[in-house]
């Protein structure tokens, strides 16, 4: 799992395997979704022994799950992330002994509604950004998880829980859980490519939102080799103010990411969408409002406000119903679509910016 099409072939033919063995291979695990080579019944016995001794599928199953009264469901998923390896103190055994006994954990959010069903999957074990509002960067940095990582979230979602007897199918993908993805580029660009490729899951990319606060280069990159939709974290227009809030915007502010966006067509079916966390009396005025028309005027985007949820020992205040109804109204009035995001899975720490695995330690 987390091997395109192409590495599924070499890798068959590596083996001394027909190179078609690559497709069937494909097929199995994105298609029929298996967890055991032995359940691909039309390679032949010792085709699967072969791959056997070498390899597995990588299916991993969450190792714990909570139900929002709401329907949202947080799964515990565990990784096999590698990146703090050379962190850890050398002995006389082998280094692959430490990484056996390294665990790691990512949450990962499912979110019913109706006849459509979100995931909200994690691309790093916490995340660097450490922006002030979210409980995710107070974690601190702790791993990238790989492909297989990432894929392994969607891959192995239950089909049924401890209360829900049938789970609705997956309808989209959002690439908004713990990490930042530009910050993980080559990762998540392989598991979008594998989600939308017709040797894979065969997806539309409309159905694949990945969010970023801007990363230098990295963000251009994704916008070049990548159709899913992009979802920028804004949260305030204002340079200084954003800056207290996102130490991102140093390296790349909110304009120059602005900037880059208009370089692109968002008038067919990708999508460009800003993320606003609205922070009571401190960015949810109507001059606010102004600056966010002024910054994307030209550019084809909604904007989606987002109530704020307290984290500890963050002395922000939220802002209260009428302001973000009244900040909605202004920004839609002169040409920007804006929503209000419907708070979800706040009471199982699931809502945004609340994720977290930082009482997940690793054992050695």
């Amino acid at each position: 799992m987390g091997l395109n099409a192409n590495e599924l072939r070499q890798i068959s033919i590596d083996l001394g395997l027909p190179a078609y063995t690559g497709g069937q291979l494909a097929k199995w695990l994105y298609e029929k979704h298996v967890t055991e080579i032995d359940e691909m019944t039309n390679l032949s016995k010792a085709a699967r022994q072969l791959l056997s001794e070498r390899y597995t599928v990588g299916a991993m199953p969450p190792v714990a799950s909570q139900e929002s009264k709401d329907g949202t469901i947080k799964f515990l998923f565990p990784v096999r992330t590698t990146t703090l390896l050379s962190a850890l103190p050398k002995s006389d055994d082998c280094q692959q002994d430490a990484e056996a006994h390294t665990s790691r954990f990512v949450e990962t959010v499912y979110i019913p509604d109706e006849d459509r069903a979100t995931l909200c999957v994690s691309c790093q074990v916490g995340c660097k950004m450490n922006c002030l509002f979210c409980q995710t960067g107070k974690q601190g940095f702790e791993g990238q998880l790989t492909a297989a990582d990432i894929l392994n979230q969607i891959y192995s979602l239950p089909h049924s829980t401890a209360h829900t007897s049938y789970l609705t199918p997956l309808t989209n993908i959002v690439f908004m859980g713990q990490g930042e993805p530009m910050d993980n580029l080559d990762a998540v660009l392989k598991v979008t490519k594998i989600l939308t490729s017709s040797n894979g899951y065969g997806w539309s990319p409309k159905r694949i939102t990945v969010s970023s606060v801007g990363v230098r280069n990295k963000l251009k990159r994704f916008l070049d080799e990548s159709q899913c939709h992009v979802a920028i974290s804004m949260h305030s227009p204002l340079h200084e103010q954003r800056l207290l809030l996102m130490p991102a915007e140093k390296a790349m502010p909110i304009s120059e990411t602005v900037a880059l966006l208009k370089e692109y067509d968002f008038t067919h079916q990708r999508r460009c969408s800003f993320e606003y966390i609205c922070f009571g009396g401190l960015n949810d005025s109507l001059q606010h409002g102004q600056e966010i028309v002024k910054l994307v005027q030209g550019l084809e985007c909604r904007v989606n406000l987002i109530r704020f949820h307290a984290i500890p020992d963050v002395d922000l205040p939220a802002s209260d119903s009428l302001r973000m109804e009244q900040l909605r109204d202004y920004l839609t009035r002169h040409g920007v679509i804006a929503t209000i995001r419907a708070s979800r899975g706040e009471d199982i720490l699931a809502a945004c910016g609340l994720l977290s695995t930082a009482h997940n330690k690793h054992q050695q």
